[in-house]
């Protein structure tokens, strides 16, 4: 009877290598990485300790040109955001945005008017609401912007509505569209108290005017 042989190989000698989730690792470069590290630190922290100053002094530079660059950024992204906002004041352009574009009026709106906090939801898992702002009052406000050539339907109003209930509890809702809702809409917004902002009030919006129900202050 044949003798059964059980063949092994033999594994190799670490020589500095951990074998880790099936893959070798070669130590050796990171020991010597941290040793030349802490010989350049003690080397160089005699020199740091008699220029602290001039080392401080290049930090707070440091960040006040980082400061200084965010700061110009953020002037020339809001001028930016003025001259797109200026240049969609009319319905007929208006009519020729895209849904996010007309988020995105709505929300220069509200910031124009001196709404605070001003947030675009719009998009996947919005929930229901595209915009959420604080009225210079305080008070919470939640919209849903339609940019529609045509009506918008009860269902819309509804999904709004169901929004308002669960997910965005105690904000005032506000439709906003650059058409118009049908009857059976019109009759369920009022019924909620919805504050709507249609054709002809959008257009006096767009002109300086103001949509929202008087206690809304706009002077802050």
């Amino acid at each position: 009877m044949a003798s059964r042989r059980t063949t092994g190989k033999r594994r190799p000698g670490g020589g500095g290598k951990r074998r880790r989730k099936g893959r070798e690792i070669n130590v050796v470069p990171w020991i010597a990485g941290a040793v030349a590290l802490f010989a350049v630190f003690k080397v160089a922290l005699p020199f740091i300790e008699r220029n602290w100053p001039w080392f401080a002094a290049a930090a707070v530079a440091a960040l006040a040109l980082t400061a200084t660059v965010a700061f110009a950024r953020a002037r020339a992204q809001a001028a930016r955001e003025h001259r797109w906002l200026l240049e969609n004041m009319e319905l007929e352009k208006v009519d020729r945005l895209t849904g996010p574009e007309f988020e995105r009026l709505t929300a220069g709106l509200l910031r124009r008017d001196g709404f605070r906090e001003v947030q675009e939801l719009g998009g996947a898992g919005d929930r229901g609401v595209d915009l959420i702002a604080r009225a210079p009052d305080g008070r919470p406000f939640a919209f849903q912007c339609k940019r529609y050539t045509g009506r918008v339907g009860a269902p819309e109003v509804r999904n709004f509505l169901g929004a308002l209930a669960y997910a965005f509890a105690g904000h005032t809702g506000v439709l906003v569209t650059s058409g118009s809702l049908t009857r059976h809409a019109l009759t369920e917004a009022r019924q909620a108290d919805l504050i709507l902002i249609e054709r002809e009030l959008l257009a006096a919006w767009l002109r300086g005017g103001t949509p929202f129900p008087r206690g809304v202050d706009r002077s802050g």
